[in-house]
């Protein structure tokens, strides 16, 4: 049995693309995933299935969640133990005590690239925002006020790569991970 971290993108968003959490975690106990449990109302499962293939996964609760809820939803799936790995390896300026700034972990949706996501998005401004890519994970960071002046901010929200890329904050990531 492997422990799995599910992340739905665009769901809850302005009142779009509506999932009760409840609802969401009897779909996944109905498919016979195990230790089911949701944290906030962003699409965020953790699970144990002792399925060891993730298209299998995203593929199967894609399906679910287009028959539960009507909705055609990114699906993200990540070993637990690699989240971790992940975080492990954060830079040291990411995820700090600092309200001030905004780190986010931007998940790649398999079969994009970081050079494919990065000729998508382009450089960031070195004044404004920091990033470092590992695996499939880019850490970013920007100083809330200045979210505006960054480069990514827009460019993460266009249409040309936001369905293939979901991004959560440092305090999720570390909450889903359990670390």
């Amino acid at each position: 049995m492997k422990r799995y971290i599910a992340l739905l993108r665009g769901i809850n968003v302005s009142g779009k693309n509506k999932i009760a959490m409840s609802e969401l975690k009897t779909g996944f106990v109905e498919m016979g995933y195990t230790e089911v449990f949701t944290h906030l109302n962003s699409g965020n499962v953790i699970f144990s299935s002792d399925i060891d293939d993730t298209a299998i996964l995203v593929n199967t609760i894609k399906m679910m969640i287009k028959n539960k809820f009507e909705l055609d939803i990114p699906v993200f799936i990540i070993l637990q133990e690699e989240l971790e790995d992940i975080l492990n390896n954060a830079p040291d300026w990411w995820g700090d005590d600092n309200k001030d700034i905004y780190d986010n972990l931007i998940f790649m949706f398999p079969p994009l690239s970081y050079n494919e996501f990065y000729n998508k998005v382009g450089n960031p401004k070195e004044e404004y925002e920091k990033v470092y890519n590992y695996k499939n994970a880019v850490f970013w960071s920007f100083n809330r006020k200045d979210y505006q002046k960054t480069n990514w901010w827009s460019k993460t929200a266009s249409s040309n790569i936001r369905d293939k890329i979901t991004i959560r904050t440092a305090n999720t990531a570390r909450k889903i991970v359990g670390i």
